[in-house]
């Protein structure tokens, strides 16, 4: 209970903090830092996040107040449909700055997946902490391995998420089709914890830091109505899609269930190549400057790590990032 407590404290601080942020005031950033200087100048940023009860959501509304309250830069921080979308609002113009899985961001730069034949041109600020691929079923579905999700009602994501994304390679793993072999629910995550509750879903696929704050909402709500499945053994399938994958274990203190070991993938945060290099020097130097303070937002934040800041192959570095990180 102290955890969906602490979660929901921070989900009522990034509230507060982007407010009716939404989208983008217009400005013209300073691109004159070159290189040279990692002051940020006067302007309004927005920062692309993810559903309301996930972990992007949170950090992000901390990130937006660290920027706002250390630098000339005002930001925002606003509601999206996570890593897909923010990417395509991103190079649209719509965001300034965007988390993604980086996976889904791969995709992006290389023309893949939901970007194919068009190689979008983002760099990353850094990698930050990882997503946990967190596989969640009701334990009166029959569900002991993603194989048996066949025919059943499983939460893939919302449209254009990383975690629709990550749900898709997993079931083609398994040998199985999202959109015939399983009944695909495009939920939020809001919606998803609703439906595991009332029993019109089996269950849930969810990529993100931990704990994510629904995800704690339904295994408090339901107590030993739901279990964490163990998802490795697909992982040399998923490594074959992308080498990003690799495995840690969600431990039982996280959401009160059974440790298992699971699926993760890196977060990087992302900006278009042609954001100005002494706001994205000035933004990526406060993360790590200031990450004590953005640790008090959500325990996440506690796996970013300055000396993985930079692996974020295939995408590019922004220059600016590289200053700050250098």
């Amino acid at each position: 209970m102290k955890l969906h407590k602490y979660a929901i404290g921070a989900i009522a601080l990034a509230l507060a903090v982007s407010g009716c942020g939404g989208k983008r005031t217009p400005t013209t950033p300073d691109a004159s830092g070159g290189g040279a200087s990692c002051e940020a100048s006067d302007g309004r940023i927005t920062i692309a996040t993810g559903n309301s009860g996930g972990v992007y959501f949170v950090v992000g509304g901390g990130l937006a107040k660290l920027i706002s309250d250390n630098s000339k830069l005002k930001a925002s921080s606003a509601e999206t449909g996570a890593s897909v979308q923010n990417i395509q609002q991103l190079v649209a113009g719509t965001y300034d700055i965007a988390f993604s899985l980086a996976d889904t961001a791969a995709d992006a730069v290389n023309g893949t997946g939901a970007f194919q034949g068009k190689k979008e041109k983002v760099a990353a600020l850094s990698r930050i902490y990882p997503n946990y691929t967190q596989v969640l079923v009701r334990t009166d579905s029959g569900i002991n391995s993603v194989a048996d999700m066949k025919g059943k009602r499983i939460s893939t994501g919302s449209p254009k998420s990383g975690t629709e994304v990550i749900a898709g390679r997993l079931l083609k793993s398994a040998g199985l089709n999202i959109d015939s072999d399983v009944q695909a629910q495009r939920l939020d995550l809001t919606k998803t914890a609703d439906g595991m509750k009332d029993g019109s879903i089996d269950g849930l696929i969810w990529s993100g830091g931990l704990p994510t704050p629904q995800i704690t909402d339904i295994t408090t709500s339901m107590k030993g109505g739901v279990k964490l499945i163990d998802i490795t053994p697909l992982l040399p399938e998923m490594k074959k899609i992308s080498p990003v994958y690799d495995t840690a274990p969600i431990p039982a203190a996280t959401y009160g269930v059974a440790e298992v070991p699971t699926i993760v993938v890196p977060n990087l945060l992302l900006v278009r190549e042609d954001f100005a290099a002494n706001n994205a020097c000035a933004v990526t130097k406060l993360i790590f400057d200031k990450k004590a303070d953005l640790e008090k937002v959500h325990p996440a934040v506690k796996d970013i790590s300055k000396d993985k800041a930079s692996a974020s192959d295939p995408v590019p570095l922004h220059p600016g990032a590289k200053q700050a990180l250098g």
